[in-house]
C-alpha cells in the first residue's frame, strides 16, 4: 500500500522510542479527510511534541484528535490546541476517555493487528 511511503508514516516521540501513525489510523485519516487536507494533518501529527501522548496509548491520543472531526481540518487543529492543554479533555472530547476504548477504536478503524 502506498500509505507506507507518504506523509502518512507521522511520528511521535516517546521514552527515546518512535511510535508511528498506526496504519488503520492512517487509513481512517486518508479515507475521511480531503486530499490535500489529510496529508497536512499527518505532518500535523509528526510534529506534535512527545509531551502530547501524556504516556498513554499514541494511537488512542492520535485517533482522539481525529475521529470526531467529520473531515474538518479546522476541527482537527481545535483538538490540537486541546491536546497541548490537557490529554485527558482530548480523549473525552474525542470519545475515548472510557476504558472501552480499545473496542471503539477497533469498530471504527477495524481491528489491530498486533
Amino acid at each position: 500500500m502506498g500509505f507506507a511511503h507518504s506523509a502518512a508514516e507521522a511520528r511521535v516521540s516517546r521514552d527515546n522510542r518512535v511510535v508511528d501513525v498506526s496504519p488503520r489510523l492512517g487509513r481512517w485519516i486518508i479515507a475521511n479527510f480531503p486530499a490535500g487536507t489529510s496529508a497536512q494533518v499527518l505532518r500535523q501529527l509528526a510534529d506534535l511534541p512527545p509531551v502530547t501522548t501524556g504516556g498513554q496509548d499514541a494511537e488512542r491520543i492520535l485517533a482522539a484528535m481525529v475521529l470526531d472531526t467529520k473531515g474538518s481540518f479546522e476541527a482537527f487543529r481545535q483538538r490540537l490546541e486541546l491536546a497541548a492543554v490537557d490529554w485527558r479533555d482530548l480523549l473525552v472530547g474525542g470519545g475515548l476517555g472510557d476504558e472501552d476504548w480499545p473496542r471503539r477504536l477497533d469498530a471504527v478503524l477495524g481491528p489491530a493487528h498486533r
